[in-house]
């Protein structure tokens, strides 16, 4: 319980505002075309919350509810809306976080990588170009039939069963 108020409002305003701001602009424009994507880019941390990131677990979680909510309600004006919850995907931020935490365990980044990488069930982390392809796909008409959900990309790493 060591954030503050300011602490919790920023996360707040960085990972659900920026949700709903950005269904709050494209959906005016969707229902003029007849229809449209919303696919939010979440965490795994929404399925299995992660140690040390309580600000994130929690407020992460806030914008499942609100694409639920979207979803049910938008759906009339056949807009679908998603989330993806990608797990270690090997992006630049995944890696300055492997450094730092090298860094603070005085151990060298391959080892912390490996270690991590183990823990994945298919032992490695997903690349940003499979997570573009699931993405793609929630975005295009084979997707039709897919609103108000949940999709992790993961490579398995999250234990829950749902």
């Amino acid at each position: 319980m060591k954030f503050t108020d300011e602490d919790w409002e920023k996360a707040f305003h960085l990972n659900f505002m920026s949700a709903l701001r950005l269904a709050r602009e494209a959906v005016p424009h969707m229902r003029k075309v007849g229809g449209g994507r919303v696919v939010n880019i979440t965490s795994y941390s929404v399925k299995e919350p992660i140690a040390g990131l309580v600000l994130s677990n929690a407020i992460r979680s806030a914008v499942i509810g609100l694409a639920k909510t979207l979803s049910r309600e938008l759906a009339k004006d056949n807009i679908l809306v998603n989330n993806v919850c990608p797990g270690r995907i090997d992006t630049e931020r995944a890696r300055k976080l492997s450094q730092a935490r090298a860094e603070r365990l005085k151990r060298p980044v391959e080892e912390i990588n490996r270690e991590m990488a183990a823990e994945i069930p298919l032992g490695r982390y997903g690349t940003a170009e499979e997570m573009a392809g699931l993405i793609v796909f929630l975005a295009s008409e084979r997707a039709s039939y897919i609103t108000g959900t949940t999709i992790q990309i993961d490579g398995g790493l999250v234990r829950g069963i749902q």
